[in-house]
């Protein structure tokens, strides 16, 4: 039975009742008719002013409590009935766990705010500090020796690129998060576009001699539904990546893998692989695998590239996912809607 106003009144009456029932037998030696309605008048002025005392002390601010947002329960009750005390216990239990989700959740985003100041504070200081270093040297009287001049000028220019890709990088990131850009969804050749991409990143491969191809599953009229520029970006950063962590001599290659109405794109190098440990977080922006590398490496970067790559592949609501066995190389999928 339900624990509400209705039975805890009744429950008060009777109790009462009987209180009275006994009391006027024994103590005021009433018998018969006038017991009873002693009895029944005392049982049911009782219960009406239990009830009304309840339903205004109590079940009024139960039902204010239940109907707040936040306590909201899954079958509402209907109007004018009572609250009972399991519905206040299955809401408040409710509460705690949402309220102690949200909890860990600001305790997550605290953590990770920590980490992204620091991380960002070491991505800007690298290239902030080798370009102001290289420019005091100059000050301070290298500028007269024409070839110290010209060799400290271009190496500063590089630092300050670094630092413009950093901060661009940022940007993007930022506003993918937001959703302040809107994906422009048209038809076109994923063939063609990865010709693009491995046009744009030739000369790169060809320092490493990498040979940039296709897999076996391709073919030129694959033809996919999503927007050119950014999976151009996305294509970019992952062939780029895959040129930075192979062997010279190596490989790396786009392969799709057509499914019924999806067609699967695969960015697969034959390098070094990524530690296990490492696939669930390579995702994070700043996140490297090598924590030693520096920027001035061949394998340097912003950290930022595959975050992007996670984040416009979200906005085509697709996953990026990764296979990847050490020494063998590895393996970077995702899904786009073919145009048949």
């Amino acid at each position: 039975m339900s624990i509400n106003s209705y039975t805890i009144a009744l429950s008060i009456s009777i109790l009462i009742g009987l209180t009275t029932l006994v009391t006027a037998y024994f103590g005021f030696r009433l018998a018969g008719s006038a017991l009873w309605y002693v009895t029944g008048s005392v049982l049911v002025g009782s219960y009406i002013i239990s009830w009304i005392v309840l339903e205004i002390v109590l079940f009024k601010e139960i039902r204010k409590l239940l109907q707040m947002p936040q306590m909201e329960m899954d079958t509402p009750l209907p109007a004018g009935k009572s609250p009972g005390f399991q519905n206040l216990k299955d809401a408040l239990i409710s509460y705690v766990d949402l309220k102690q989700m949200e909890i860990e959740q600001l305790r997550s985003m605290a953590t990770y705010r920590k980490e992204f100041l620091a991380d960002i504070s070491h991505e800007l200081k690298t290239p902030i500090f080798a370009a102001q270093g290289y420019v005091h040297t100059l000050l301070d009287g290298a500028i007269e020796d024409s070839n110290v001049r010209l060799r400290f000028l271009k190496k500063a220019g590089k630092s300050l690129d670094a630092l413009d890709i950093l901060v661009q990088d940022l940007l993007t990131v930022s506003k993918l998060e937001t959703g302040q850009i809107h994906m422009n969804i048209q038809s076109f050749s994923m063939y063609e576009l990865s010709l693009e991409v491995f046009e744009l990143l030739e000369d790169k491969a060809k320092k490493k001699n990498i040979k940039l191809g296709f897999g076996s599953g391709v073919y030129k009229e694959m033809t996919v539904k999503a927007d050119q520029q950014r999976i151009f970006q996305v294509l970019r950063n992952l062939v780029q990546n895959g040129i930075n962590y192979s062997l010279d001599n190596g490989k790396v290659e786009i392969d799709f893998e057509p499914m019924k109405d999806q067609v699967v794109i695969h960015v697969r190098d034959y390098g070094r692989g990524i530690p296990p440990q490492h696939l669930d977080r390579i995702f994070q922006r700043f996140y490297r695998v090598e924590k030693s590398r520096t920027k001035s490496s061949d394998r340097g970067g912003t950290g930022l590239g595959l975050a992007i790559v996670k984040h416009i592949l979200e906005q085509h609501n697709s996953v990026i996912g990764v296979k990847s066995t050490l020494d063998k190389g590895s393996d970077f999928y995702f899904e786009l809607p073919k145009d048949d």
